[in-house]
């Protein structure tokens, strides 16, 4: 944006330590000591402080015109290591991400991590093999729309559980409110885009109408304390990304290719479109 070459710099430096360091199973974990360098507690999560990560590695490969070769091959690597060590499948076969601490799986996906869903579907075709990263991209969204599908007000729970008798379903007080969020229908619009197969469009219909039962306000939107509830309670907060993310993305499902082409556009992890440098 500004041509000041101190920018890219400062994020070279951060990101060629990334790509060197000695990485626990190949995983980056969520935290990491600013002074010295090296990790902190060792606790990797596709969804809250880690999911930002892997979509900048690859968006910021298609932002560059295919040119940052370093962010292509850092997020092909990425993305195998956490299949490998934290990709589960539950009894009735739902595929989700666990989250991997100092060697354990807790069987828990935040809703955060429903964009992964859409990241496999946006990089399917620029993978090793594209029918493996279509197939993930289906089938985490199609968890994640199950987690919605499960609740009485057909919102989605801000995380869910994978037990013998728990599919996608929130059980912990603090799993089962909806805070407006656009994960899950970013990954709708984006496999949408990819694979033009409506029961994306019917999906995100279907929560488009929940989110104005439940969550339309006097004045605004507003979340909702237990998803699970028939009349659920509302908190009382519109989030700021409710207007940036969750109804561009539902706003988006809805148009025509076009509107913020996919091939001339980088949609950053809050829906903020950049042009990609010399599309083809």
């Amino acid at each position: 944006m500004t041509g000041k070459t101190v920018y890219r710099e400062k994020i070279d430096r951060i990101r060629n330590h990334l790509a060197n360091i000695d990485k626990p199973k190949g995983l980056y974990p969520n935290y990491i000591n600013p002074q010295t360098g090296k990790w902190g507690q060792v606790h990797v999560s596709m969804g809250a402080l880690g999911d930002s990560f892997y979509e900048y590695l690859f968006k910021a490969w298609l932002w560059s015109g295919k040119t940052d070769s370093q962010a292509k091959e850092m997020y092909d690597t990425a993305m195998m290591n956490v299949e490998l060590q934290m990709l589960k499948t539950s009894k009735g076969g739902l595929k989700y991400f666990g989250e991997y601490t100092n060697g354990r799986i807790e069987h828990k996906m935040d809703h955060l991590a429903c964009f992964v869903g859409g990241l496999y579907g946006l990089s399917a075709p620029y993978a090793k093999d594209p029918e493996h990263y279509n197939m993930m991209g289906r089938e985490i969204t199609r968890t994640c729309h199950e987690s919605y599908r499960k609740t009485a007000t057909k919102l989605g729970p801000e995380a869910m559980r994978f037990a013998d008798n728990v599919e996608a379903e929130g059980t912990r007080p603090n799993d089962k409110s909806y805070l407006l969020r656009p994960e899950t229908f970013e990954s709708y619009f984006v496999m949408w885009r990819m694979t033009k197969d409506p029961k994306y469009r019917e999906w995100g219909w279907e929560a488009a109408q929940a989110i104005e039962t439940y969550c339309r306000a006097d004045f605004g939107y507003s979340g909702v304390k237990d998803v699970y509830q028939e009349s659920p309670i509302p908190d009382d907060v519109q989030q700021s990304y409710f207007l940036a993310e969750t109804l561009k993305y539902l706003y988006l499902l809805f148009s025509d290719d076009d509107v913020l082409s996919l091939d001339k556009w980088v949609l950053n992890t809050e829906a903020h479109p950049l042009p990609v440098q010399n599309p083809a």
